[in-house]
């Protein structure tokens, strides 16, 4: 089976489920967004340790779990994630290295991994936050507002793929991912582009009663496909150093929860700040 094959199935089995799990949000998708930050964190502080690094996991896999647990909280008005809440989090792991890891257990390093562990991790927290976006109203609009990004990835990565192997011929970075072509990466930004127009136009509209104009529609496939592929080649590049082939074993087939969900890590954050100045109502 290739890999197009392979991704092609994943993607048609996952995306009902997918649906219909954004659409109901609420607790349940904070609790999904929890257990796959927790797995990523896993995965990564894996890969660190594999370079030698000692990171304090069982604090960064709890404490990125949480993180889309805090974004529901403070939806529901329950408790507001502060930068000082922030602040004291890193403090309490800086702390615990003076007995966790000495002078000589990489104490400074611990602290740095952990924590960018955290908030790579912690990145699934933008899905809740978008499929809650102010300008979504009701379930449907922000269920049709998520797959806008998460379209445009896939479509990224099948264009990326099959161009690559039809007219690929230019490496694109060999030493990080040696796979990767010129040609592969731009027909993937066309077919993003293709994709965003037609979902725009198509479901955006119609179904969410929101919008982007042509020149917001291209803008902004063309940056949430560059984030795309930056976001595969920075874990390959994870994988480089930790010398491994997958972050993990956990999907059968497609490895693991970061070789799935590295491009959508970058896109969507991207994608929120985006939205939020190019987005408009649509007149009913």
């Amino acid at each position: 089976m290739s890999e197009l094959t392979r991704r092609i199935i994943f993607a048609v089995i996952a995306a009902p489920a997918s649906i219909a799990l954004v659409y109901f949000g609420d607790w349940v998708l904070a609790i999904v967004l929890s257990v796959l930050a927790a797995l990523a964190a896993w995965e990564f502080f894996r890969m660190a340790r594999e370079t030698g690094a000692l990171p304090l996991e069982p604090a960064g896999i709890a404490l990125a779990a949480l993180l889309p647990i805090a974004v529901h909280a403070q939806r529901l008005g329950v408790y507001t994630l502060s930068l000082t809440a922030i602040v004291c989090m890193i403090l309490v792991l800086f702390a615990s290295t003076i007995w966790l890891r000495g002078p000589t257990g990489k104490p400074v390093s611990s602290v740095a991994i952990t924590v960018f562990g955290v908030f790579y991790a912690g990145l699934f927290s933008y899905i809740y936050a978008l499929r809650y976006h102010d300008y979504a109203v009701g379930a449907g609009a922000g269920t049709v507002l998520v797959f806008l990004p998460v379209l445009i990835t896939w479509s990224t990565d099948v264009g990326a793929y099959t161009f690559g192997r039809t007219f690929g011929k230019k490496k694109l970075i060999p030493s990080v991912s040696p796979g990767k072509t010129v040609e592969g990466a731009l027909g993937g930004l066309g077919l993003a582009i293709v994709i965003c127009l037609l979902y725009v136009r198509f479901i955006l509209m119609p179904y969410a009663q929101l919008g982007l104009t042509i020149q917001g529609a291209v803008l902004f496939a063309i940056v949430v496909s560059i984030a795309a592929q930056t976001g595969d080649l920075a874990e390959s590049l994870l994988k480089r150093e930790a010398g491994v082939k997958d972050s993990s074993r956990i999907l059968p087939g497609h490895g693991g929860i970061l070789d799935r969900f590295d491009s959508l890590l970058f896109v969507m954050p991207i994608a929120m700040l985006l939205l939020g100045r190019l987005l408009l109502p649509v007149p009913q």
